[in-house]
């Protein structure tokens, strides 16, 4: 099977590689420096943008990992992720850790996610 990567002008790193029917996404805020509802934001929507350049949706991410840089900005991120990711049987698996991620930056998150047709 092949495996198609998505690059998106990053150097050294995919944003997306899909292999075998899923699809392993990480997105970012688009800029640092923003307070984490708005950094939560922009990565959703990156995340949405990603997801649709794969062939998928949120409705189909199977599982999440949610990196912050102060786990005490959890509360937060979810007024911003439950809203986003929507019913009940829209839930992935899911999980968040405390992280140094790039100076800036307060959101990274992982995601796996079913691509095509069922």
């Amino acid at each position: 099977m092949t495996i198609d990567r998505h690059p998106d002008g990053l150097i050294g790193k995919c944003s997306a590689a899909v292999h075998g029917g899923l699809a392993y996404i990480v997105a970012n805020a688009p800029e640092p420096g923003e307070g984490i509802l708005d950094q939560t934001s922009g990565c959703l929507a990156e995340l949405d943008r990603l997801l649709r350049s794969v062939g998928s949706d949120r409705t189909r991410v199977l599982q999440v990992t949610v990196y912050l840089s102060d786990i005490a900005d959890k509360p937060r991120m979810d007024s911003i992720w439950m809203p986003w990711i929507g019913a009940e049987e829209n839930w992935p698996q899911r999980a968040c850790v405390g992280a140094d991620l790039d100076p800036g930056y307060l959101i990274e998150i992982v995601a796996t996610a079913v691509v095509g047709s069922d």
